[in-house]
């Protein structure tokens, strides 16, 4: 790896770090919130919007952009501390999240926050979203590319598939999902609920391409996004992911999957994430 590789990736951590340190304040500070399946997710959203996507915040509505769907909308805390700190919109409006007056939801709400390209929450529908803006892009004859992350859980469902087939007839090669696949879903361990596995070849059947990474290493996850982003075909990352990373308590314990913080929790979590930051 060449230097300015390492430091590039050496800042992505350490912007991670700092991403679930006000992750989990945030969370605390709302009451409830899907912790678990934000902190899966915060080193594939740092790679997406502090490495590889096209955008400008002071632009929202940009019409070149890339854009992002978070299909399993209820681990959108982290996605909301990054928006913020982009500049989409002022990071003490984030203070009233999951308030009736405030701009950020329990689940993304294109309506009402910047920077949220379609309304997230009844799993299953982002990727049809992200297949139709694939296709507009195409007919527009954009170069941007369409993301959309999923959870492992949420592709239990028909309604993925349906848009996994249309995505290989349409040939949407600017069309990239990634699969959080942190082995949970709400009620408990895939496998213990409906074992869906393997994910490779099920996605390979339907003429997906597809890249299997450690979801938490940037080593691989750089690599994979910018593999995707030439392939031929609609593509597909499986990111393997541990739900709760970067707080010992949380990790691969789904109770965490949505749990209200005692004070000793939170002072716990904050001490852990903060002892990473430094």
């Amino acid at each position: 790896m060449n230097e300015e590789r390492a430091r590039l990736i050496k800042k992505l951590e350490e912007k991670a770090k700092e991403i679930r340190y006000k992750t989990v304040c945030l969370a605390y500070k709302a009451g409830k919130a899907h912790t678990g399946p934000s902190l899966s997710t915060t080193d594939i959203l740092v790679a997406l919007y502090y490495y590889k996507m096209n955008i400008n915040p002071k632009n929202p509505k940009w019409v070149e952009r890339d854009k992002f769907i978070l299909s399993k909308g209820h681990g959108c805390v982290s996605l909301y501390v990054i928006l913020a700190e982009l500049g989409y919109y002022p990071a003490e409006d984030n203070l009233k999240l999951r308030k009736v007056d405030g701009i950020v939801q329990g689940h993304p709400d294109m309506t009402k926050t910047p920077g949220i390209e379609f309304t997230t929450g009844s799993l299953g529908n982002g990727i049809g979203a992200a297949v139709g803006m694939a296709i507009a892009a195409k007919i527009d004859k954009l170069k941007s590319k369409v993301y959309v992350l999923l959870g492992d859980g949420e592709i239990q469902e028909g309604i993925v598939w349906e848009a996994v087939a249309s995505a290989k007839h349409y040939k949407l090669d600017n069309l990239i999902a990634i699969v959080d696949n942190n082995n949970f879903q709400s009620c408990g361990a895939l496998p213990d609920i409906c074992d869906f596995y393997p994910f490779r070849e099920k996605w390979q059947s339907f003429g997906w391409n597809v890249i299997e990474i450690d979801g938490h290493d940037f080593n691989e996850i750089l690599p994979a996004l910018d593999l995707a982003e030439r392939s031929k075909n609609p593509c597909v990352i499986i990111a393997k992911t541990i739900k709760g990373k970067g707080v010992s308590f949380m990790e691969n314990n789904n109770a965490w999957h949505q749990k209200t913080y005692t004070k000793e929790e939170y002072e716990q979590a904050c001490l852990e994430l903060s002892l990473l930051r430094r």
